[in-house]
């Protein structure tokens, strides 16, 4: 495996573009545009503040893609919305949850999506009583009727609520290791615990359901300040809430005394039953070789803790911004470009695995895909996924990127394909189409943003959506302008426990949100 760092020294001076046309002054327009005249702001205010989260099956992701092609449209810009299946739907209310004894304190939390709301979206009141670790499955099953009639808490207690990075900082070095030890040791105790009882954090969710419980509360704590993953609950009939690690540790502490607090839920969402679930494409036809495609794609939906913003906002309207301005600065572009805004990627890449099933014969005719995913930051990582001649490609074109750009990015050529995958670039590689992750540098995305409720307009760093929207559009002109389709070579795969990585099957998405 080779990881290089690009310079422009080193490449400008080599005769890259054997037979190409590139014009210079396309290329620094469209980076001016993306600079200095950038939308992107106001297009995150209407996705994100007007219209908000997009569930995948939620009304508000439904009126996200009418904004999409309607947006598109607007520039000149085909574009239309494409079924691929349903997904349970659900549209989420309002959530309040108050502690009535042993005092009376308004608790910060908010139900999982596809939650069922209190019956008739009127108060529960009942009393909170923790999960215990019991020392086997039987004893999981003696106690399950204890839960009967009570709220019942389901995450681990913490060691301490501080984030770890705030202890390194503070702490005396020998506090600071036995904190970790401590953590360390209730985080085992507390998975070792669910798998001794043949259980695990799904499945205790059906059992206590089905038990009798009146509601559940867990606390998917990330580790920082104040910040909570948001995910969906698998309970059909009772509520489930996530509450701040601050308010569910202080439930904890309670039960661990003995003393039995109560809650009063009151949660109201509705059911829709099954909704359209879709990818919204947009395409700018190439009067030259309209059948040859260079491909943008980013996922649309997100979890709804928050409002998506960088999971995957950032990735939408960046890819909206590359398509407003090589309409304005390249409208006869060699090859067609194709915008594809992805659903359901938060449920397994549904979305563009369906796209690629079911248009396999658009698969040989795409030359390049790019995709953005995670966060806010500039692009700083690039693998080439096992394309044996993805190096010099992206040799040749990260020349023609401002320097700070280039050398913020990260090569590692010629990689290989992975696993299933973490985005949706990894629905197109089954299919052999090369198509590459540009990762972005982390802005504390992994400990604040991701699927949390912090992922909001206001953690936006636009400095760094613009460098991308430089990088992303002179990247898709340049594809454009090869006078051949990318290379589809692949390198020997390295070896993996002793055997020789396999290349990715392909893989349709889940179409109806069934077992999920």
């Amino acid at each position: 495996m080779i990881k290089n760092y690009l310079l422009l020294g080193c490449l400008a001076a080599q005769p890259f573009f054997s037979g190409a046309q590139i014009d210079t002054n396309i290329i620094k327009n469209i980076q001016s545009e993306a600079i200095n005249h950038s939308q992107m702001e106001m297009l995150a205010q209407q996705l994100m503040d007007d219209i908000g989260p997009r569930l995948v099956g939620s009304p508000q992701l439904l009126k996200a893609n009418d904004w999409l092609v309607n947006t598109y449209k607007s520039w000149g810009i085909s574009a239309h919305n494409e079924k691929y299946g349903t997904w349970p739907g659900w549209e989420r209310g309002q959530t309040n949850i108050v502690m009535t004894a042993p005092r009376r304190d308004q608790l910060d939390g908010i139900q999982l999506a596809w939650s069922p709301q209190t019956p008739k979206g009127k108060p529960i009141e009942a009393e909170v009583i923790a999960l215990p670790m019991l020392k086997d499955s039987l004893a999981l099953q003696a106690w399950l009727p204890q839960a009967k009639g009570k709220i019942v808490l389901i995450s681990q207690q913490q060691v301490s609520g501080r984030p770890e990075a705030s202890w390194k900082e503070y702490a005396l070095e020998g506090d600071y290791k036995r904190y970790l030890e401590r953590k360390e040791k209730a985080l085992n105790a507390w998975s070792d615990g669910l798998k001794a009882m043949g259980t695990n954090t799904h499945k205790i969710q059906t059992q206590l359901e089905a038990a009798g419980a009146a509601a559940l509360v867990s606390s998917f704590w990330t580790g920082g300040w104040s910040a909570n993953r948001i995910f969906g609950t698998k309970t059909k009939k009772i509520p489930h809430v996530d509450v701040r690690m601050e308010d569910y540790q202080m439930l904890y502490r309670f039960t661990q005394r003995g003393i039995r607090p109560r809650l009063q839920i009151t949660t109201s969402s509705k059911h829709l039953g099954p909704m359209p679930a879709q990818n919204t494409l947009a395409e700018i036809k190439s009067s030259v070789n309209p059948e040859q495609y260079v491909m943008l794609s980013a996922h649309f939906d997100s979890w709804d803790g928050g409002t998506g913003a960088t999971d995957n906002g950032t990735g939408s309207i960046l890819m909206m911004e590359v398509m407003r301005i090589l309409k304005k600065y390249y409208p006869n572009p060699r090859r067609s470009i194709m915008a594809g805004h992805w659903g359901s990627e938060e449920q397994g890449l549904n979305g563009s695995k369906a796209f690629a099933a079911d248009h396999k014969d658009l698969m040989p005719k795409i030359s390049v895909l790019f995709n953005q995913d995670n966060g806010t930051g500039r692009i700083s990582k690039l693998s080439g996924l096992g394309f044996l001649d993805a190096y010099d490609y992206f040799g040749r074109w990260f020349s023609y990127l401002p320097e700070e750009n280039r050398k913020a990015i990260e090569t590692t050529f010629p990689g290989d394909p992975g696993g299933r995958g973490g985005s949706d670039y990894a629905a197109f590689i089954p299919y052999d189409v090369p198509a590459f992750f540009l990762l972005s540098n982390n802005w504390d995305y992994g400990m604040y943003t991701w699927h949390t409720t912090l992922d909001t307009y206001d953690k936006i760093v636009w400095e760094e959506v613009k460098r991308n929207a430089v990088t992303i559009a002179t990247l898709v002109y340049l594809a454009c302008e090869e006078p051949a389709a990318f290379s589809r070579r692949k390198a020997e795969l390295p070896l993996e426990k002793g055997e020789r990585m396999k290349w990715p099957e392909p893989n349709d998405g889940n179409r109806t949100g069934e077992g999920y």
